[in-house]
């Protein structure tokens, strides 16, 4: 009897309880927000915001206002010190780096133990529970998970704080039996050095029978190619002839997709995506065929949400889970048992569903371009690439893109710097079929190129291979969870890996 015909009930169990959000979820949330409520009564937040008398959702929303990480950071900087009781009743010990605010080059997000529990690992579990669920003939448990992890260090020279990537937080607490399904070693996981930690990934794992992979599709796709030269085959099943699935997450698989299918040319082979932030687990992809993720509702995390469009307004609309509208974009707020009270975590979602709640993931508060009134999203990129790519035939590793102002002759335009793995033949062609596609999915872009008027075509600038991994050397960032910001509104990033594209 295999490893995984025996753990699958159990995990079905669990199906069951996934199952309810189709019904209950209005019930499911109000539940968590009472338990977060219960909690941060004994916390300085909950009686500055005078928890005591907060009994519903709508007294909670009447007490405090949505918050910035500018406006938790000196509570997060007492709990880094060693404070306890200050977000959270429990002394934090751990605190996931993530990228910085206008004042800040870093944001330090506490994970609590309750929260490694009830969120992060979590959303592990369920992710595997649906999997299992969807593949009923998978031998998932039988073989070895590559998992891809980044690196932590002492904070403030107390070890009794740490702060790294989530994914190094992950793997240092994780249950010491599930190592024995995991590679590669922590001491290899954890390495700080992305280049050395790729090399000892991949000879750690060449001779595994590796049934599944869970990691960024950028970083993974790195350390896969070193296991193809190092094997010297021809496909990396011809290695891991068991490998079933990848589960993906942190940027968006689209530009990937043809090149794993390359690498693993097999029909068999499945993707799941899921949406775990420093912040939290929030989403996972249950059904193979829909791309859109379910919310994951029963967790330690409250959800709110502020339609996109009333962002910046001083009072604006903020609504709780079953006061949304499908089809409309929001920005999330989250309450968890991480310490975050009302928070603005930077992430837009629009719902496809309510029953059960399902969404996709349209963009950053941040990651965008508004220079001229086009509005122009994450989400709207990574569709016209999409089709540029499809109808030229190239494939692209990594992209940024931001407004070029006006010249002396009054143009102006977006410039699109894009790495390509397979360039287009023609890449005037690719420039022109990605902003006929940005056109006909946004019609605000639609309506500023009209004739030229306002906003000129874009401009595609072809990287050196390797730009973007420099760049992210260039600011300490190569490997674990970080991320080549894909949208700008000013020319900051942009300028920076163009003086290296030389």
């Amino acid at each position: 009897m295999s490893i995984t015909s025996i753990i699958r009930p159990i995990l079905e169990r669990r199906y069951r309880q996934i199952e309810r959000y189709a019904t209950e979820a209005e019930a499911l949330q109000r539940s968590v927000l009472d338990r977060l409520l219960k909690a941060g009564r004994a916390t300085e937040w909950g009686r500055r915001h005078h928890f005591d008398s907060v009994h519903s959702y709508e007294q909670f929303a009447a007490a405090t206002r949505v918050t910035t990480y500018d406006d938790l950071k000196t509570d997060i900087d007492r709990m880094r010190h060693g404070e306890k009781g200050t977000l959270w009743p429990d002394q934090v010990r751990w605190y996931a780096k993530s990228s910085g605010t206008t004042s800040d080059k870093s944001k330090f997000i506490p994970v609590s133990q309750q929260g490694l529990r009830d969120i992060h690992y979590a959303g592990g579990r369920d992710a595997v529970v649906l999997y299992l669920h969807n593949n009923p003939q998978s031998r998932f448990f039988d073989g070895r998970g590559l998992i891809l992890g980044g690196s932590h260090s002492p904070n403030y020279n107390n070890h009794h704080s740490l702060v790294g990537d989530l994914s190094a937080i992950l793997i240092e607490n994780i249950n010491p039996l599930v190592n024995y399904l995991r590679i590669p070693s922590k001491k290899t996981a954890l390495l700080s050095d992305f280049e050395l930690k790729r090399d000892r990934i991949a000879h750690e794992a060449l001779h595994r029978d590796v049934t599944n992979l869970s990691g960024v599709p950028s970083w993974m796709l790195s350390v896969l190619t070193r296991v193809m030269e190092l094997s010297g085959k021809e496909s990396l099943l011809d290695v891991w002839p068991n490998l079933e699935v990848f589960f993906h997450g942190g940027v968006a698989f689209t530009p990937y997709r043809e090149q794993y299918h390359r690498l693993i040319p097999s029909n068999q082979m499945h993707y799941e995506e899921t949406y775990n932030a420093s912040e939290g687990f929030f989403g996972i992809q249950s059904e193979p065929a829909d791309p859109a993720l379910l919310l994951m509702i029963d967790y330690g995390i409250f959800y709110e949400f502020i339609p996109l469009d009333e962002l910046e307004k001083e009072q604006p609309t903020v609504v709780p889970l079953w006061g949304i509208q499908p089809g409309k974009n929001y920005a999330m707020v989250i309450t968890t048992t991480n310490g975050l009270w009302r928070y603005l975590i930077g992430d837009t979602v629009r719902f496809t569903s309510t029953n059960p709640y399902k969404f996709i993931i349209t963009g950053r508060t941040k990651f965008f371009i508004n220079a001229f009134g086009e509005e122009l999203i994450v989400d709207n990129a990574e569709h016209g690439l999409q089709e540029a790519c499809r109808q030229t035939g190239a494939e692209l590793l990594e992209y940024t893109a931001a407004p070029i102002f006006m010249d002396e002759h009054g143009h102006c335009r977006h410039q699109w710097l894009i790495e390509f793995s397979r360039p287009p033949a023609d890449a005037e062609a690719f420039a022109d079929i990605l902003d006929r596609a940005l056109q006909q999915q946004n019609s605000d872009y639609e309506a500023k190129r009209f004739k030229d008027i306002t906003l000129q075509r874009l401009q595609l600038i072809t990287a050196r291979p390797g730009l973007f991994n420099d760049w992210l050397r260039s600011q300490g960032k190569l490997g674990g969870q970080h991320k080549v910001p894909r949208l700008s509104n000013t020319r900051d990033f942009i300028e920076q890996m163009l003086t290296l594209n030389k």
